[in-house]
């Protein structure tokens, strides 16, 4: 059993036994929310669209794409998704950002797979001008969260004109009666190296505490959730220099963003492998507001990477890593190469 392996298996760490809602020790009732971040890893449809690189994924492309794979995938990825904060919650995340979606029909074919459709997801989206024609969407229960407004923020390269990638999606929204706003972000990937590719991620980074900034302007204690695949650890610098993170709750003033899963990957957790060494590119980022312990609204609790063993490689070069789609070019009918991330917010009951 290598390394690996051995962090894929150190699940999630024991929280205090409540449903949602329930009483804790001292008898008072508390509810729990989940929230949730998810990289699909390609999930293309079988048509060959001519405004996206997506030849790839068809049945004629080099992955031999074709209709019961894309199903097969769909059904996977709801598998995981309803199962994510069941230790809290069995009703699945209130809303799970997710990235590398083709067009708003893939999202749509995943709301619409049992047991997400019990669920009765409904979805913000819009296309993005990234050029292999991935976007970023949000899934949620209209239930619990009611959208207001939605926008994008488009990330351009004054030195590069030709630059594309995918905006950031913003959605604003009451959340079981409290208004939040969420920020879901697919930063610039690791394409031609860590450092040579670093300052487009910085940028996204820039892009994206000037949206953090823009609604502070008008509601200084915003409820806001940063969510996304960053493609940087929380310890690199457009998370700790651009972004501006706070790795440590009690360091944390208003106005500040604090990154749960800074901790996460200091003791050693991951999202994804990559040379038999785990990243976590995939985070949920809070507001201050939200971690107000005075607050008589939800307030963050814990967060937690979703790396169930059925997740993982169970044999061969990859053992240990995100059970994916696709190995070394072949099928293998898993999931995605990345696992899920999520947090908990609680609010007590009076």
């Amino acid at each position: 059993m290598n390394r690996l392996f051995k962090y894929a298996l150190f699940l999630l760490f024991p929280l205090l036994a409540f449903q949602q809602p329930a009483a804790n020790a001292q008898g008072k009732q508390a509810k729990v929310l989940c929230v949730a971040f998810y990289n699909l890893e390609n999930l293309f449809d079988t048509i060959d669209d001519p405004r996206t690189n997506d030849d790839e994924f068809t049945p004629k492309g080099a992955s031999q794409w074709n209709s019961k794979r894309y199903y097969t995938k769909l059904s996977h990825l709801a598998e995981v998704i309803s199962q994510i904060g069941d230790e809290y919650t069995k009703n699945g995340p209130v809303f799970i950002g997710v990235s590398e979606v083709e067009n708003r029909a893939v999202v749509e074919d995943l709301a619409h797979t049992p047991p997400l459709k019990s669920m009765g997801y409904d979805i913000v989206h819009f296309d993005s001008p990234d050029r292999r024609g991935i976007d970023v969407a949000l899934l949620y229960q209209p239930k619990l969260f009611q959208v207001k407004s939605t926008k994008t923020h488009t990330l351009r390269l004054p030195n590069d004109t030709s630059f594309r990638t995918r905006d950031i999606l913003q959605v604003d929204g009451l959340l079981d009666g409290e208004l939040v706003h969420v920020l879901v972000n697919h930063w610039p990937s690791r394409s031609g190296g860590e450092i040579e590719s670093a300052p487009k991620r910085d940028a996204a980074a820039d892009l994206c505490l000037a949206a953090v900034k823009a609604i502070y302007k008008d509601e200084p204690d915003a409820r806001i959730i940063v969510m996304g695949d960053l493609n940087d650890d929380p310890v690199d610098e457009s998370l700790m220099k651009h972004l501006k993170i706070k790795t440590k709750p009690e360091n944390v003033s208003q106005g500040d963003l604090f990154d749960p899963m800074w901790q996460l990957f200091r003791d050693g957790i991951g999202s994804l492998a990559y040379r038999d060494s785990w990243n976590l590119f995939d985070q949920i980022i809070v507001s201050s507001a939200l971690m107000d312990k005075k607050s008589e609204g939800y307030r963050y609790l814990k967060a937690r990477v979703f790396n169930k063993k059925f997740l993982v490689e169970k044999e061969g070069p990859y053992e240990g890593y995100p059970f994916r789609t696709y190995s070394g070019g072949i099928y293998t009918g898993g999931y995605s190469d990345h696992f899920p991330v999520y947090l908990f917010l609680v609010k007590e009951i009076r």
